[in-house]
């Protein structure tokens, strides 16, 4: 008789166990990372002028400094994962029309918009996250955690998009975005929503990675 084949390991399991993952997302664990990263110049030059772009916009600064904090905090090891398990868009050109856009998979992860000179900010995230009851049920949404975990109440809405247990957040003005990212339950819960795409494969989104930006989510 044949060996049974094993199971194809996907996603970064290959990288990191179930319980090294689980650890990160509690905050328990730094991840040791590689030293150098993987790139092509021929890709970065692809998307430079976007960025040039980017850079002449009030809102610049706001973004940058805000995907600092976003990229070491949300996604795990950062180097050895870029590109092929998340990427980074620059002024991509869809209909929404955002500044950037972080991607894992098929799925949207975070987003950063124009709002006047300022930004404001759309996560994806499992509403089981942010109910009282860890249910996917819209009706156990916790709207008071909600409207504490930014600067203002009126700083924060949100929608269901189409899917189980999924969940987006809008948070408006550059100090929300902030206090939200820095928020416990709030990380753990963007921790976990980015690994659970991370872990369903390869990027679909490598094509438009903007490295210039990964420059900063990057930054020690």
């Amino acid at each position: 008789m044949g060996m049974t084949p094993r199971p194809r390991t996907t996603g970064l399991r290959q990288f990191l166990e179930l319980e090294q993952q689980r650890e990160w997302i509690k905050g328990k664990i730094d991840l040791p990372d590689i030293a150098d990263r993987s790139e092509s110049l021929e890709h970065r030059f692809k998307y430079a002028a976007r960025f040039a772009k980017l850079l002449c916009r009030p809102q610049a600064k706001e973004v940058l400094e805000i995907l600092k904090l976003y990229g070491p905090n949300c996604i795990p090891i950062l180097r050895q994962t870029e590109r092929y398990y998340w990427s980074v868009s620059c002024l991509p050109s869809t209909s929404d029309k955002p500044l950037i856009r972080v991607n894992a998979s098929w799925m949207e992860l975070f987003t950063l918009y124009a709002q006047g000179e300022d930004v404001r900010a759309r996560f994806i995230v499992h509403l089981s996250d942010f109910t009282k009851d860890r249910s996917a049920t819209p009706s156990q949404l916790d709207e008071p955690f909600l409207e504490q975990s930014v600067a203002a109440p009126e700083d924060v809405s949100y929608f269901f998009p189409r899917g189980a247990d999924m969940f987006g957040i809008n948070v408006r003005g550059s100090v929300s975005v902030r206090q939200f990212l820095t928020n416990g339950r709030v990380l753990r819960a963007i921790r976990t929503f980015n690994l659970t795409h991370m872990n369903r494969g390869r990027n679909a989104y490598q094509a438009s990675h903007c490295y210039s930006v990964a420059d900063y989510m990057l930054a020690d």
